[in-house]
C-alpha cells in the first residue's frame, strides 16, 4: 500500500488586531470547521499523514484550540504562504516518500470517507485525480453582447480532495507561479498530466459564509 499524505489547507486572513475569526475556526455544532475536516481524513485513515498549512499568525491560536477541545488526532504543521500556491509547496516540503498527497481546502468539513477512499484509489492508477459534481443550475456564459445559456451537462464542478503521485506534485510545484493556477489539478496539468475526475458528494461545500454556516449546522 501506497504512504497517503493530505495537506490541509487553511488560509483566511484574520487574528491580527480588528479582524473577524477566519472561517476554518467558526464552530460547527460546537466543534471549529478545521477539527471536523481533519476528522474526515482521520476516519479514512488512522495511517494518513496529515499537514496542516496555517499562516504563522494562527498557529497559536490553533494550538490553543486544539487543548481546549482536547484535540488529540497526530498532525504536523507548515507555514502558509503568500498565496494558496505557496501554501502547498510549503506543505510539500514535509512529504518526504514517495505515495499519494491530497489537497484539501481546510473550510470542507463534509466530503464524505466514500469520496476521499475514491480519489485515493483512483490516484495509484491515474496519477491526478479530481473529485467533481454536476452543475444542478442553469448556466449562462457572459458574451460580448449580453449572454447565452449554456449546456450544464458540459461543465462540473470542482471539490477536493485532489489526489496526486507524490513526485508528481512536488515536480509540478517546482514550476514559476502564475495566476492561471487557480487549483492543483492546473499546475499539474501545466506539465501535461491531464486530471482524472471522480464523483464528489454533494454536501462537501466550502464553508465562507455565514449561510454556509447554516447549512453545516443542518448538515450535522
Amino acid at each position: 500500500n501506497p504512504m497517503k499524505y493530505v495537506l490541509i489547507v487553511a488560509g483566511g486572513k484574520g487574528l491580527r488586531m480588528g479582524c473577524e475569526l477566519p472561517k476554518q475556526f467558526l464552530p460547527i455544532g460546537g466543534k471549529p470547521v478545521l477539527m471536523r475536516t481533519i476528522e474526515a481524513f482521520y476516519a479514512y485513515s488512522p495511517e494518513i499523514r496529515i499537514i496542516l498549512v496555517l499562516p504563522c499568525n494562527q498557529q497559536a491560536y490553533w494550538n490553543e484550540l486544539c487543548r481546549k477541545h482536547g484535540f488529540s488526532i497526530p498532525h504536523q504543521i507548515a507555514d502558509g504562504g503568500e498565496t494558496r500556491f505557496h501554501s502547498v509547496k510549503n506543505g510539500l516540503a514535509l512529504v518526504q516518500a514517495p505515495g499519494l498527497v491530497g489537497v484539501h481546502d481546510g473550510v470542507r468539513p463534509f466530503v464524505s470517507v466514500e469520496v476521499i477512499r475514491r480519489c485515493y484509489d483512483l490516484a495509484e492508477q491515474h496519477k491526478a485525480v479530481i473529485p467533481v459534481v454536476d452543475v444542478v443550475e442553469t448556466l449562462r456564459h457572459l458574451t460580448e453582447v449580453g449572454s447565452e445559456t449554456v449546456s450544464r451537462n458540459d461543465y462540473k464542478l470542482v471539490q477536493t480532495p485532489q489526489v496526486f503521485d507524490v513526485e508528481l506534485l512536488k515536480q509540478a510545484y517546482e514550476q514559476e507561479f502564475t495566476p492561471f493556477f487557480t487549483d492543483d489539478a492546473s499546475v499539474v496539468e501545466a506539465m501535461g498530466v491531464p486530471a482524472h475526475l471522480a464523483a464528489g458528494n454533494r454536501e462537501n461545500i466550502k464553508i465562507t459564509t455565514p449561510f454556509d454556516l447554516k447549512v453545516g449546522s443542518a448538515l450535522l
